[in-house]
């Protein structure tokens, strides 16, 4: 462009009004409260247009004001946008719902249902709504977090899933992976290698199962295939899609879906990388106001079929856990750009619908459940920083059970794949439960398994003479000293649980489990 053109158009712009809140020309960034406000007030068009005019169906359908089913008829928008209630604050209408879904929602149905999507939006959603019931003040059952209706709800649903499940082996680490596998064959059927679609949410489970369940050899496997990625796919920070096989590059795109990535890098630690890979996905963003399904990166523009954005989270996903780990104002920036671009191109008068063209605004009759799940709630949580969510451990609550107590609500919320919290702390709480079950099966085991074992020597003894005792008798044996083996579960590496010190069961139940010996 000749210089002469950059004068007017730099007095263009400065004339042109920013947006209240945005950067000003000092480079302050957005105000986080005025933008809260405008998500929440996003939030409740939506939510409201959904209840009016779609409810018990899946989803709404913008255009027409009218719903339909989608995933397998769970008034899933219901289900999916329960828990973004909550950290909105909206306390009566979390109880609300809750009560709602308990009397209309049945999984005893004959529908042909998402395996995937119904795991991570309907189990998800009432795993998370479970978990914070209690904080939401719903009245719960005595052995909660470890029981209540809607942890039964999601037991049951999942429960429904497991035929449809398969399990295969991904590959062996330090190879790219392909993105489509035949789980009966345990062959490749798609051998491009990348991190978007088909294989996004495995990485994601891998780092975010290795931080829940405090599994090392998530973690390590997730850091071999992230080598494989920084080898063979990532060029200028960009992540292209390569033949399995051969490294060579199949597909010079960039997918929506891969702007999870940058969140996931800050999940690691790896701030640098993920802030120069989201830059660059900001700067697609600020071309077309969203992220195009596919955008080709040598050619700068998007691809043919896939020019369409379904308000989809990924990129603000990014933007939330980077802030929290930066504080980079950019970050900032993107969620109002966000804001200003939804509110602008999608916004109808019953709702928010699909952008089915960025290259023209042309809308589509479909707005996600995601929308509320996802897009909404870490647009919040950008702009919120003090929400519960993103506690520091500072505080939290001590609950009492029945199996003993539990702290709860101390932070570390992990979100699955469709943004539903979940407390770690419940889930070792509920786990050690499950753990000392398995303790006192197996001391009552070796308790009966050392009667039936004297009974049978001291019945030998009578009849060959008199029975001296051996030495260390009543002491508690194992059942190796007396030649069997022991059915107990798996040893586990012993892992540091995210609850307070307990004393092992097994020391609690020490003199009890001497008494019984003694006693035979």
């Amino acid at each position: 462009m000749p210089f002469r053109l950059f004068l007017p158009l730099g007095l263009l712009c400065a004339l042109l009004p920013l947006p209240r809140g945005a950067p000003g020309p000092d480079g302050t960034a957005p105000d986080p409260a005025h933008y809260r406000e405008r998500v929440k007030a996003m939030f409740y068009h939506a939510y409201d247009s959904y209840l009016e005019n779609a409810f018990p169906y899946d989803e709404l359908r913008p255009l027409t004001c009218d719903g339909h089913d989608t995933w397998g008829s769970f008034s899933l928008t219901l289900i999916d946008a329960l828990d973004t209630l909550l950290i909105l604050g909206n306390i009566s209408e979390f109880q609300r719902v809750v009560e709602v879904l308990q009397d209309n929602v049945d999984f005893d149905i004959d529908v042909n249902a998402s395996v995937f999507e119904t795991n991570i939006r309907v189990v998800g959603g009432l795993l998370s709504a479970h978990l914070l019931s209690k904080k939401a003040g719903v009245e719960v059952e005595a052995g909660w977090p470890c029981s209540g209706p809607l942890l039964r709800m999601a037991e049951e649903a999942a429960r429904k899933l497991l035929p449809g499940k398969n399990h295969t082996e991904m590959g062996e680490t330090g190879n790219p992976v392909g993105n489509h596998i035949d789980v009966l064959t345990g062959k490749w059927v798609a051998q491009d290698a990348g991190i978007g679609a088909g294989v996004d949410s495995y990485f994601e489970y891998l780092v975010k199962g290795a931080i829940l369940l405090q599994d090392k050899k998530l973690m390590a496997m997730f850091l071999e295939y992230n080598k494989a990625i920084r080898n063979y796919t990532r060029f200028d920070d960009w992540y292209l899609w390569v033949q399995m096989y051969k490294g060579t590059v199949s597909m010079p795109v960039f997918q929506s879906l891969e702007a999870y990535w940058p969140g996931l890098q800050s999940l690691i630690g790896d701030i640098d990388n993920a802030m120069r890979t989201f830059l660059n996905y900001y700067t697609v963003w600020k071309q077309f106001g969203g992220l195009p399904e596919f955008y080709n990166i040598p050619q700068g523009y998007t691809v043919e079929k896939r020019e369409g954005y379904p308000l989809r989270p990924e990129l603000i996903e990014s933007a939330m856990y980077l802030y929290r780990a930066t504080g980079d104002p950019t970050l900032l920036e993107l969620g109002r750009d966000a804001v200003e671009s939804i509110e602008k191109i999608s916004k109808v008068e019953c709702g928010f619908a699909t952008i089915k063209d960025l290259r023209d605004h042309k809308l589509d009759n479909r707005m996600e459940s995601f929308f509320l799940a996802e897009t909404v709630k870490y647009l919040y949580l950008l702009f919120d920083p003090t929400n519960f969510i993103h506690n520091n451990g500072s505080t939290f609550d001590a609950v009492m059970t029945p199996y003993g107590e539990c702290i709860l609500g101390a932070g570390g919320y992990i979100f699955n794949t469709e943004a539903h919290p979940i407390d770690p702390a419940a889930l070792h709480c509920c786990r050690r439960l499950k753990e000392e079950q398995w303790e006192v099966e197996d001391l009552m085991r070796e308790f009966y398994s050392l009667n039936r074992k004297r009974s049978r020597f001291q019945k030998k003894t009578k009849s060959s003479g008199s029975w001296e005792p051996p030495a260390g008798s009543g002491t508690l044996s194992s059942p190796e000293a007396h030649g069997e083996t022991s059915e107990k579960q798996p040893a586990k590496e012993k892992i540091p649980l995210l609850s307070c010190p307990s004393q092992p069961f097994t020391s609690k139940l020490a003199l009890l489990g001497q008494v019984f010996l003694d006693s035979s």
